[in-house]
């Protein structure tokens, strides 16, 4: 744990002089939140690559920076693409930028991505507010020697997604006319995607979305005492009984569609946080 403080602390240094106003809201952009991030009035993008011990985004559709400035007046800091644990990274890699918007004085966190819609009841590109979620990765980013300084050893995830955070979201989702859901996000580690037989046992367990990311960030968020709202655009339609190949362009049009959405949605819940 004293490697990661040392690797946090680098990273801080590096980071500070680049910063004009210190960030109280962190956002980490999943796929299709280019139009969002376009309204972030920016101090600074910086390149994964350059800041010290960050991993290097492997997707594709990822842009890979950290991007500091305001939306609304409000100081924030953007993560344009995240990690994923099936490009090869530790749990630990994962959410290393969580820790360092922690050590940055970031209290809320906004995490969004695509999902698998497995409720009958969803629609491509419907906006899932997340209430709950189920780690289905077979790891766990808390594991090994606990640092006090960064988090409690056993963190309580009884609302691992905070309750005035979904109510505040659904009400601002509401006043736009934008549709939303509230459900259960279970992570998978991927990259491939489930079988009917797994879609049919992550749905009787009782998730509505089924994604490769979120779940480690909000454990990590959550040990480190930060307010979590979870945001998932449901990208591909994951019914057994009438299950489709994939195709990834698809799935791309879809997450920009539902990107668009959350573009309206997001400053207008960052306004009243």
């Amino acid at each position: 744990m004293q490697e990661l403080v040392e690797k946090i602390n680098d990273a801080i240094e590096y980071l500070k002089p680049q910063i004009q106003q210190m960030p109280r809201i962190g956002l980490i952009l999943g796929t299709g939140l280019g139009d969002f991030s376009q309204q972030i009035k920016r101090d600074a993008s910086i390149a994964y690559e350059s800041i010290p011990h960050f991993p290097h985004s492997t997707v594709e559709s990822h842009a890979g920076q950290l991007v500091f400035g305001t939306l609304n007046e409000t100081p924030i800091i953007a993560m344009e693409g995240r990690f994923h644990y099936y490009e090869g990274y530790s749990m630990k890699e994962v959410t290393f930028p969580v820790r360092v918007m922690q050590a940055l004085g970031v209290e809320t966190l906004i995490i969004t991505n695509a999902s698998g819609g497995m409720n009958p009841q969803y629609h491509l590109a419907d906006i899932m507010i997340i209430e709950d979620q189920i780690n289905l990765m077979g790891d766990n980013p808390l594991r090994g020697i606990n640092d006090d300084h960064l988090g409690v050893r056993f963190p309580d995830m009884s609302t691992p997604y905070d309750r005035d955070l979904i109510n505040l979201a659904e009400q601002k989702a509401l006043e736009l006319q934008i549709r939303t859901q509230t459900g259960v996000f279970v992570a998978v580690a991927g990259p491939n995607l489930e079988t009917r037989a797994e879609y049919r046992m992550l749905r009787l367990m009782g998730a509505d979305c089924v994604g490769m990311s979120t779940v480690p960030e909000c454990i990590v968020a959550n040990h480190a005492s930060m307010k979590v709202l979870g945001l998932s655009v449901v990208t591909d339609l994951c019914l057994p009984d009438a299950l489709e190949p994939v195709d990834i362009s698809k799935i791309l049009k879809v997450a920009a569609e539902g990107g668009q959405k959350l573009a309206r949605l997001i400053p207008q819940i960052i306004d009243q946080i």
